[in-house]
C-alpha cells in the first residue's frame, strides 16, 4: 500500500511540474525550426505569424495542450501553439557549432548523430526516401479537402 501511495504521489508531482512549465506569465522558448502561431486552438485556425527556433515567448494563457504566447522581441506577434513546441529550457540557435537549425531541433527532441549512425548501421533503411518525404509540402487547403473527402477527423 505504501508503494502505491508513493507512486501516486510521484505521478501527481510529475503532472504538476509539466503543467507548471507552460503556466500563465511564464517564459518559454520555441523548440520548432519554424513555429506558426494560430488565431485559436484549432489546427486549421488562421495563421497570425511565425517564430523561429529559440525565440523567447511569454505564455499569456493555457488551454489544455495549447498555449497562447507573445514574442518577447515583438509584442505585436502573438497567437496559439501546441505546448509540445515550447520548452522552459533556453534553447540557442546558431551556436558556435556547425549544426543546422533543423539538426539542433532534432537533437532537442533526443535524436543525435550517434542514434542516426546506429540506424544507418542496420543497412535496411533508405534515407533518400526519408529526405524526399520530409521535403514534401502540402498546403492547408489541400489537407483540409483530403480530410473532408475522406471523412476524417479535423483534429483539435
Amino acid at each position: 500500500m505504501k508503494r502505491l501511495i508513493i507512486i501516486f504521489t510521484l505521478c501527481v508531482c510529475i503532472a504538476a511540474a509539466a503543467a507548471a512549465q507552460a503556466s500563465r506569465g511564464g517564459t518559454m522558448y520555441v523548440t520548432s525550426r519554424i513555429l506558426d502561431l494560430k488565431s485559436s486552438t484549432g489546427f486549421f485556425a488562421r495563421k497570425t505569424g511565425s517564430l523561429e527556433y529559440g525565440t523567447q515567448v511569454t505564455v499569456l494563457q493555457v488551454n489544455g495542450k495549447w498555449a497562447e504566447v507573445r514574442s518577447a522581441a515583438n509584442a505585436s506577434l502573438s497567437g496559439w501553439t501546441n505546448t509540445a513546441n515550447l520548452s522552459a529550457k533556453r534553447v540557442v540557435a546558431g551556436s558556435t557549432t556547425s549544426a543546422s537549425a533543423s539538426e539542433v531541433a532534432l537533437a532537442g527532441k533526443g535524436f543525435n548523430q550517434e542514434i542516426e549512425n546506429a540506424y544507418k548501421s542496420d543497412g535496411s533503411l533508405n534515407y533518400a526516401d526519408v529526405d524526399r518525404t520530409e521535403a514534401q509540402q502540402v498546403d492547408e487547403e489541400t489537407l483540409r479537402s483530403f480530410l473532408v473527402e475522406g471523412r476524417l477527423s479535423m483534429g483539435d
